[in-house]
């Protein structure tokens, strides 16, 4: 895991470096055409490594944040499968006998 987050850690420095000087100057075509959707595609990229990079400040200065535990987990999971269960069955036995419950 540490491996792992270390190697993210050093792509999002990477990425989040300012391009280089007059790349956006040498244009192949005339006019705004692929500057600026190359412009857009820039600020998209740092905004979202600019993100990505406080997140990763922020999870190394908080390790603990309220993670859901696998305890958590298997209690709903158990709790969602009863309650599917249960109406499952409600729903079987008024089927099976709806025309007994109609006389009631």
């Amino acid at each position: 895991m540490r491996h792992t987050a270390a190697r993210t850690r050093r792509a999002v420095l990477q990425a989040s470096t300012p391009p280089h000087p007059g790349s956006c100057t040498a244009s192949r075509q005339p006019g705004r055409g692929r500057r600026g959707a190359r412009a857009r595609v820039n600020r998209g990229v740092l905004r979202l490594t600019t993100r990505v990079h406080e997140s990763l400040q922020e999870a190394a200065r908080r390790p603990d944040r309220g993670d859901i535990s696998t305890t958590t987990i298997i209690i709903w999971v158990a709790a969602v499968t009863g309650a599917v269960l249960i109406a499952g069955t409600i729903a079987v036995v008024i089927a099976k006998y709806n025309g007994q419950l109609n006389g009631l």
